[in-house]
């Protein structure tokens, strides 16, 4: 039987996303029909949303890459999971099949949709972009997997490797940088600097354990970095705020003779960032990051172990639960900096 279903739809660049009624296509080899839990909310989103990418080739078409939720078919050749199995899904390539191209039936044509997407009741999604639910793992939390925490951590455990007594800012603390402020806590850092423009943010950043925050939007993050570092900087900038600027004073915090910048932001299409290259022949380093170096295969079970021993405190990001129809409203309210993580609860029956 065909699987008629409701999905968020982007017909218009700046303009609300449609909730239509569409039609799955049958699977083809390597794809997992899938219905969905709970989705997140992705800075990522609000910049396809509203044109922030460029021009958009693929309209209309299907949103969303981090969620949770409940296998119903799959299609030939697929092993990594079966009919039943409770999954993770998003964007970062695991094992399986590549399967891409999908297109869905709408009432006037067809409906794009990449390799995994999250604003709908079902999904077909790539094998390769779903990940065995980890026992103790609730289903909620776990939209966080797809994305936000395995980049965010992911840049701290896979890259950084803070070694004892270092000195570390996060610059930005949306879903990625405050699952990359709790992944520094599982070192044994002497400083955790926690940056943003959100009084509340920065409070939740007190919370989860940052030993200094900055109010970018009253003081110069960059000159109260050095005063906290005795005028060096710090070993280790991560950035997540999604905005030149803010890399740019993450790399001028960053120390000379070692010290190391990442970000993961994406800043909207056709800007520059604009460094001193004297500051990275004096030994400073920048690198960028697709998706915090995870692999979901290996990385999931490992975080999950931490949330299950507490610690990694994540339904703290989840200020705001919202209906399917309300993704406008969650994706205002994330441009708008009103949320951390918004999260869209699909069918929270499925767990």
């Amino acid at each position: 039987m065909p699987v008629t279903f409701r999905a968020a739809v982007l017909r218009e660049l700046n303009r609300p996303l449609a909730i239509e009624t569409v039609e799955a296509p049958p699977l083809a080899a390597g794809q997992v029909l899938v219905k969905l839990a709970y989705s997140g909310v992705c800075h990522s989103q609000v910049m396809e949303a509203r044109g922030g990418r460029g021009v958009d080739r693929y309209l209309p078409h299907m949103l969303g890459h981090e969620g949770s939720g409940v296998v119903v078919e799959t299609g030939a050749g697929v092993t990594k999971v079966k009919t039943g199995d409770r999954v993770i899904l998003g964007w970062i390539k695991g094992k399986g099949a590549d399967a891409q191209g999908i297109r869905y039936k709408s009432g006037d044509g067809f409906i794009n949709a990449g390799a995994v997407t999250t604003f709908n009741e079902y999904a077909v999604v790539a094998e390769n972009r779903v990940t065995l639910l980890p026992q103790g793992l609730p289903m909620d939390v776990a939209v966080l997997f797809g994305c936000a925490l395995p980049v965010g951590a992911g840049i701290v455990i896979n890259i950084a490797k803070p070694a004892p007594g270092s000195t570390l800012a996060v610059f930005g603390l949306g879903g990625i940088g405050l699952s990359a402020l709790m992944a520094c806590k599982l070192f044994d850092c002497r400083q955790l600097i926690a940056v943003d423009v959100e009084p509340a943010k920065l409070a939740m950043a007190r919370e989860l354990g940052a030993t200094a925050t900055i109010d970018a939007s009253q003081q110069d993050p960059v000159a109260a970095i050095r005063e906290l570092t005795g005028g060096l900087g710090v070993d280790y900038a991560i950035e997540s705020a999604g905005l030149v600027r803010v890399i740019e004073q993450a790399f001028d915090a960053t120390r000379r003779f070692g010290g190391l910048c990442v970000f993961a932001s994406h800043p909207r299409s056709g800007e520059k960032i604009a460094l001193d290259p004297f500051e990275l022949i004096c030994g400073k380093r920048i690198l960028g990051t697709w998706g915090g170096d995870a692999n979901p295969d290996r990385d999931v079970d490992l975080l999950a172990g931490l949330f299950r021993a507490g610690k990694l405190p994540l339904a703290s990001m989840f200020s705001r639960r919202y209906a399917l129809d309300e993704i406008n409203i969650a994706l205002d309210d994330l441009e708008q900096r009103r949320s951390v993580r918004p999260l869209i609860e699909i069918d929270a029956t499925l767990g």
